[in-house]
């Protein structure tokens, strides 16, 4: 096991990277998290996943493994997701990447200002977000897209120290759906902010002013959200641009 998970169930954030090295930020962080295999059910779903393939992508090498944040190690505003889907980011590698979910977001952020296109197909796809980082409080793609409340609390950790190493810049949180919500809360007391008591409930368009930093709640991207209509295109731009103004990033109109 690399240093950055343990077989037995434990998270070892301070261990070596996935690529042999200790560094401390962002980048040593992402590198420690695609070497973890602290949760036996999902490293065994994402690695079949990877192996068997959809027909669709039948010819494309998957990913197969945990999926890292993405956006810059400086950014401002942090969107926190659920998980990485089977045949998106369990495929690509990246956050939100190949999927209908990530179509809505990227379209989303890119109409707002925060991306550098609307769609997001591949890593090498030449997308750049301005001021935003993507990341989810579990990290492998789960069965059913419905991870456990022992995976999520397994994973933890490592949203814990994305949140610490962001600390310096981060001025923003917007969380995508219930399960992320549940996850982020204790994620951020954990890494220094004063959480209310009782725990502020989520919801659609919630606003949780913290010290230094605001908490804002969003439905999930999810297809049964957009194909619904429960989340239109207008609702996500409307909680990105009010979480990227209070972030200071300039948004478009």
């Amino acid at each position: 096991m690399d240093g950055g998970g343990s077989d037995g169930g434990g998270v070892v954030v301070g261990g070596g990277g996935a690529g042999g090295g200790k560094g401390t930020g962002l980048a040593a962080l992402d590198a420690r998290i695609t070497g973890c295999r602290a949760c036996p059910r999902l490293v065994e779903w994402r690695e079949e996943v990877a192996r068997t393939r959809r027909a669709a992508f039948a010819d494309q090498e998957y990913w197969g493994r945990p999926v890292p944040g993405f956006g810059p190690p400086d950014a401002a505003l942090l969107i926190v997701g659920l998980a990485p889907a089977a045949h998106g980011a369990n495929r690509t590698g990246r956050m939100f990447t190949g999927d209908r979910s990530g179509d809505v977001l990227y379209a989303a952020l890119h109409d707002v200002g925060l991306a550098s296109r609307a769609t997001a197909v591949a890593v090498d796809d030449g997308l750049e977000l301005y001021g935003v980082r993507i990341t989810s409080p579990v990290h492998c793609a789960p069965p059913a897209n419905k991870p456990t409340p022992g995976e999520r609390d397994t994973c933890r950790p490592w949203l814990v120290r994305e949140l610490e190493l962001l600390r310096p810049t981060l001025r923003a949180v917007v969380v995508l759906g219930a399960f992320g919500w549940q996850a982020a809360l204790p994620a951020l007391a954990q890494a220094g902010w004063d959480v209310p008591r009782p725990r502020p409930v989520f919801g659609h368009g919630t606003h949780v002013p913290l010290d230094g930093l605001d908490l804002f709640g969003c439905f999930h991207v999810s297809q049964r959200n957009t194909f619904t209509g429960r989340l239109t295109p207008a609702m996500l731009r409307d909680v990105l641009r009010t979480a990227a103004g209070s972030a200071g990033l300039a948004v478009a109109s």
